[in-house]
């Protein structure tokens, strides 16, 4: 028989009994009412019958007792007195009581024949002994009925209260049946389902714990051994799962920890708290560590506070705007500088597992940087004077000689004061670019009105955009903010990338200037309609001495100066471009 089966007829069974006993309760109940008021109301009428003849009769006795007899209220009274008497014969319907009413009516008939004799003889009759015993029997009678109506109600109140005890106890038996029909279902479906269900628990707390040899037990029940049987079959199906993908994770663990150790950068994983979870030989290396510090905060394990923050943030995914200050650590008593930069890692559905942090010794490279910076500001400044006297003497040489103007002597001396005056320019880049990227270089900031700078800009370069039919459009999204900026500076950073907008733009093209606030920053951008950046090169395009395109001319140094410029405003510089496209650079500037 299948469970829901046992069940329903189990509930069944419980349900019927209950219903059964309750519905013989109330029939019983609903009977003896019934009965019991009947007789009751009989009986009380009887009573009230009884006691209207009893004083219906002390009238009659209270007026031929008088001095003068009241004919019309005698009979009144003799008439209501038989009224109630035929009214008792009529409706009563117990033979005893029955039998009381016609001894009344004889007791009353022999009362009537003394009261309707002459006046003269009523008074020796009323007298006489035989009128005495009339008139005792016909109180007896009405007294005797009276005793048995109230011992008529006596015994329905007797019978009510057994029947009603006969009720209770009939309740009682059903209702210790329907609780023993419960106890033995409820023992029943604890011993089939209780055990097998803890011991189905048991199993399941071993497969839990990794312990795939268990027990399983045994059920007469169909839905429970259909159960049970697939209990195992997933337990066997688990058990051959992690016999076949712990040899594959173990073999991936190992490849990865390969690949992880053949890196030539350091590298730390990174939990979603921050705690150091591994780190490789490399890393190991850097940081002089004879064991990983496990759980550790980076922080505590570098010695540097500010880090934690900055771990919290790349693992929340805010992006840095500016390049991470390297770590100075001692390494075999030298100090070594790490350049480093963090990650997060997350799933594809967007959970986040930790981070990880890769380390870079750039010690020989920092030193070489800082020795081509202090090579390139000499060098500067050491070929800035005999250029400069050059060029002065050519100036003067220039000025003395008359040649032709169509001559060959004149064309080469063009071409001389042109690539004269190259030769400073690019002179004069190197030495400003030396100087903003060691620090040298100071700025003068006042509170400049963007509107205004990106007006005159425009204005500059009209003429020179007009001779390609260029037009220069500017976009303000009001309001702007006043910057305190070095105005020459971010002028010669803007004039850097609108003079290579129109160098890159087409005859005919569109050059954007925009300017909008975006929340404690200024966004300021230049776009054009060129032929754009390809993809390989943007990522170096704001390298010193990298040029990008067809059109190329001077030495690289330009966007390179954009951003030294920028970056000591305490901005960034960006790209966004689609080869075919068109650029735009922008800049962000601090409020």
């Amino acid at each position: 028989m299948r469970l829901r089966t046992r069940l329903f007829l189990s509930i069944s069974a419980l349900i019927t009994v209950a219903l059964v006993g309750l519905l013989l309760g109330l029939v019983s109940v609903t009977q003896i009412a019934d009965s019991r008021e009947r007789m009751i109301n009989q009986s009380f009428s009887t009573l009230d019958l009884g006691q209207r003849m009893r004083q219906h009769l002390g009238d009659q006795m209270v007026n031929l007792l008088g001095e003068e007899v009241d004919i019309a209220a005698l009979q009144d009274a003799q008439q209501k007195f038989m009224e109630a008497l035929k009214e008792g014969l009529d409706s009563t319907s117990d033979p005893q009581a029955h039998e009381y009413f016609e001894k009344i009516a004889a007791s009353y008939q022999v009362f009537l024949d003394v009261v309707r004799q002459p006046a003269s003889l009523r008074t020796s009759l009323l007298d006489q002994r035989e009128t005495d015993r009339a008139l005792e029997a016909l109180r007896g009678n009405l007294t005797e009925l009276q005793r048995h109506s109230l011992s008529i109600v006596r015994t329905a109140e007797t019978a009510t209260r057994d029947r009603a005890q006969m009720i209770a106890g009939l309740l009682g038996l059903v209702s210790g049946a329907v609780l023993l029909i419960g106890f033995i279902t409820a023992q029943g479906i604890a011993r089939r389902f209780g055990a097998p269900i803890d011991a189905l628990a048991k199993a399941a707390d071993q497969v839990g714990r990794g312990d795939f040899q268990v027990t399983l037990p045994l059920s007469p029940v169909n839905e429970m051994a259909a159960l049970i049987r697939r209990f195992g079959l997933m337990t066997e199906a688990l058990r051959m799962l992690k016999e076949t993908n712990v040899e594959k994770l173990l073999g991936e663990q190992q490849r990865l920890k390969a690949v992880l150790d053949s890196i030539d950068d350091g590298l730390l994983i990174l939990d979603r708290q921050g705690r150091i979870q591994h780190a490789n030989p490399v890393a190991q290396r850097q940081l002089s560590w004879e064991e990983v510090p496990h759980g550790h905060l980076l922080s505590k394990a570098l010695g540097r506070p500010e880090l934690d923050e900055q771990a919290q943030r790349v693992l929340r995914g805010d992006p840095r705007d500016d390049e991470p200050e390297d770590l100075v650590v001692m390494a075999d008593a030298e100090q070594r500088l790490l350049s480093w930069r963090m990650v997060p890692v997350a799933l594809e559905d967007g959970r986040l597992l930790g981070g990880v942090m890769v380390l870079r010794d750039v010690t020989e490279e920092r030193a070489f940087e800082r020795v081509r910076k202090e090579f390139v500001l000499r060098a500067s400044h050491e070929l800035r004077t005999p250029v400069t006297g050059m060029q002065m003497a050519f100036g003067l040489l220039n000025e003395r000689l008359r040649f032709d103007p169509d001559s060959r002597e004149a064309d080469l001396l063009t071409t001389v004061d042109e690539e004269m005056q190259r030769l400073v320019r690019l002179i004069n880049d190197l030495l400003d670019f030396s100087r903003y990227q060691s620090g040298v270089q100071a700025l003068e900031r006042e509170p400049c009105d963007l509107e205004e700078l990106l007006c005159a800009l425009r204005q500059r370069y009209s003429a020179q955009a007009s001779e390609r039919s260029i037009e220069i459009e500017l976009e303000l999204h009001p309001p702007l903010p006043r910057v305190r900026l070095d105005r020459l500076q971010i002028e010669r950073a803007l004039d850097n990338l609108v003079g290579n907008a129109i160098r890159h733009s087409p005859n005919g093209g569109n050059i954007r200037l925009q300017a909008r606030r975006h929340g404690e920053r200024v966004l300021v951008s230049v776009a054009d309609d060129g032929d754009g950046v390809p993809y390989s090169q943007q990522a170096r395009i704001f390298e010193p001495f990298v040029q990008v395109g067809h059109r190329k001319g001077g030495a690289g140094l330009g966007l390179a100066l954009c951003k030294e410029i920028v970056q000591l405003h305490g901005g960034r510089v960006g790209l966004y471009s689609r080869p075919g496209q068109g650029a735009q650079f922008y800049m962000t500037l601090p409020v």
